[in-house]
């Protein structure tokens, strides 16, 4: 792993708070520098906090993640993210890149099918739902977004003249577009006027900032108290911005969403590991089912690679009344 960062730490820092410079220098997402510095932390402690880790290196992570595997029987995705957060350790702050030969033992990845709910499933699951968190939910099933980059709209991503919900970062950086579903389209128009209106209080009452990405609170100094840049999903109440330590009105916390959802799949009597999640599979499944060109979905749903798209042809419908068994051809000769 080649040490391309320009950005040193203060070193009169602690280290954690070396982290949380790097981090922010190379503008990741507060949930990334909370989940790396947990896992730093955890790092530490696993060697009893005898040994910093500028004394340490790949020997000594290949046994922590190891232990995660062997010991703690963690899934293939959190070793992976413990890996990420030390390697961004030793290549961004230490600035000893790890050995690119680094082998621990290996969780054991599972591949699975994609849990899909039916529509008529999906139907009684936004029965059991009310408000916003229905609101929220439907936009999620009709437009294919992920429960983040939902939460995370601005009133600037919803082009009603064209029926277009810009995604912005999404997953790998990326910015889309996919559509906005007819059904929803006056409850939305609705509930932007009423964040209008809960804007306009903030901004009576002196508040009505909002956090902007990439610094462009510098570039544009009243950005963030117009309307365009409000969050569409506003947090009831205003809080203090960790980073800045201002009072803003932050969007709503994901676990709100989460929560509804496997309340509303347990009242609907539904036995299946449905998620919030499990919308956004049961959107591609059914588009596929409908006859939508894979390709236009790979785009919708902002997939890298169409391989990843096509896990969905796995659990699609498939019509078997035109297939004949090999049994009864060879009798019906």
């Amino acid at each position: 792993m080649e040490n391309k960062s320009k950005f040193t730490p203060n070193p009169k820092l602690k280290l954690l708070d070396q982290v949380r410079e790097t981090l922010r220098y190379y503008h990741y997402a507060y949930s990334t520098e909370k989940t790396y510095c947990q896992w730093i932390l955890r790092y530490i402690c696993f060697y009893d906090k005898k040994l910093h880790p500028n004394q340490m290196g790949t020997k000594e992570v290949e046994r922590f993640l190891s232990h995660l595997a062997s010991q703690e029987n963690v899934a293939a995705s959190t070793q992976r993210q413990a890996l990420n957060a030390l390697v961004f350790l030793y290549r961004d702050v230490l600035q000893k890149p790890l050995n690119n030969s680094i082998a621990p033992t290996r969780s054991k990845r599972k591949p699975q099918p994609p849990t899909v709910l039916t529509e008529v499933e999906t139907e009684r699951i936004f029965e059991q739902m009310r408000g916003t968190h229905l609101l929220m939910a439907k936009l999620i099933y009709g437009s294919g977004i992920r429960l983040m980059e939902c939460i995370r709209l601005r009133i600037m991503d919803v082009d009603f003249g064209q029926n277009i919900v810009f995604v912005r970062c999404g997953k790998g950086g990326k910015d889309r577009t996919t559509f906005l579903p007819q059904f929803i389209l006056n409850e939305f128009h609705q509930h932007i006027e009423q964040v209008k209106e809960l804007h306009q209080r903030d901004l009576d009452n002196g508040f009505g900032e909002v956090f902007l990405p990439n610094a462009l609170e510098k570039k544009y100094r009243n950005a963030s108290r117009e309307t365009p840049w409000q969050y569409i999903f506003p947090a009831k109440n205003r809080s203090q911005d960790p980073r800045t330590g201002k009072e803003r009105r932050h969007h709503v916390n994901e676990s709100g969403l989460q929560k509804a959802v496997k309340t509303a799949v347990k009242k609907a009597g539904i036995d299946k590991r449905a998620t919030v999640h499990t919308l956004r599979h049961s959107f591609a499944t059914h588009m596929l089912e409908s006859g939508t060109n894979i390709r236009v979905l790979q785009e919708l749903l902002g997939h890298a690679d169409v391989k990843t798209t096509e896990i969905y042809t796995h659990v699609m419908k498939k019509d078997f009344r035109q297939l004949q068994s090999p049994l009864d051809r060879l009798y019906n000769r």
